[in-house]
């Protein structure tokens, strides 16, 4: 059964490899539309790094891009520049887009593509700041009551945050949005740096993508081990964590994760803002809201990203 979704993102590159992923996987996914929001750069360079994606793979006719929220629900926007530099997608020189983003605000387009469609057959996959989603929900409150279900990258339960030593940058962006969400009742499967740290792109596998052939294996080759440089250096870590396609990792094979279903709660304040506190041992009566992924078998992950990665490109 092919699987309905809408991709929200802040394009860095991980964030493309999981959307192009998903256009690798037709018999398996149906990709309605990748909405963008201001998070790891201003809004303008997240929707414009999402068309040069897709123009990269010949895809641009394929699937519709809508520009979203430029920030946080209350609060300022805190990018992350100095991870994935000045516009998200250093380390290659792509050529500026052509296409350009579709007509209609990003929280309107989610309304209006999962109420359209049949009850619980459309997922949200989300690689970014909650705040389109929480937007979407407070325009039409049955939202979350139709969808198939939530898949978000995002969150810590116990390796601590990689922005403050509480919080993740997705969460921490916009805690807000994701406290809305997490409470919003729909199933949420949240994949937190517990999992993706232990995902990483470590030489032998990107030379392995660059081995498969074709330009756009060679861009993301750059733009992932340019990317990456951040994380080697600020964890000591061999390559990067890969984070956003677990989460196109998650609907191919969901069999590559462990996790356990648990209470999430976000954090909005100043000292923990944007920590996912993760009752993993059920100590409190809270309902179990989420299933969090701990623990991913990493190289079956690449196996799995480098095969669908590859078979985006139209030829």
């Amino acid at each position: 059964m092919v699987k309905s979704i809408i991709v929200d993102t802040d394009p860095s590159p991980d964030d493309a490899v999981a959307f192009l992923m998903a256009l690798g996987s037709p018999d398996e996914i149906e990709l309605l539309a990748i909405t963008t929001v201001g998070g790891n750069v201003p809004l303008h360079h997240t929707t414009r790094n999402a068309l040069k994606a897709l123009e990269l793979v010949g895809r641009q006719a394929d699937v519709p891009v809508y520009a979203g929220a430029a920030g946080p629900m209350v609060r300022t926007l805190e990018t992350a520049e100095y991870v994935h530099g000045e516009t998200g997608f250093e380390g290659y020189d792509l050529p500026e887009p052509v296409a350009t983003a579709s007509d209609g605000f990003a929280p309107d387009k989610i309304v209006d593509l999962v109420m359209s469609r049949p009850e619980k057959t459309v997922t949200l996959c989300c690689l970014a700041p909650l705040t389109n989603i929480a937007l979407a929900m407070a325009r039409e409150p049955r939202l979350a009551a139709r969808l198939e279900g939530i898949v978000l990258m995002g969150g810590a339960r116990s390796e601590g945050g990689n922005v403050t030593p509480a919080a993740e940058y997705n969460i921490y962006v916009d805690p807000e949005a994701a406290k809305k969400v997490f409470e919003c009742g729909a199933p949420i499967v949240m994949i937190p740096l517990d999992c993706t740290h232990t995902a990483l792109t470590q030489k032998p596998r990107l030379d392995k993508l660059r081995a498969m052939g074709g330009p756009h294996m060679a861009a993301f080759y750059h733009l992932l081990e340019w990317n990456k440089r951040f994380d080697e250096k600020a964890w000591g870590m061999d390559g990067g964590p890969l984070h956003d396609p677990t989460v196109t990792a998650y609907l191919l094979k969901p069999e590559l994760f462990k996790g356990r279903l648990v209470n999430v709660e976000i954090s909005c304040d100043e000292l923990t803002r944007g920590m996912t506190v993760v009752d993993w041992h059920s100590v409190t009566n809270r309902p179990k809201n989420a299933l969090v992924l701990t623990e991913i078998d990493a190289d079956g992950y690449f196996d799995l990203v480098i095969e669908r990665l590859y078979a985006a490109r139209k030829d």
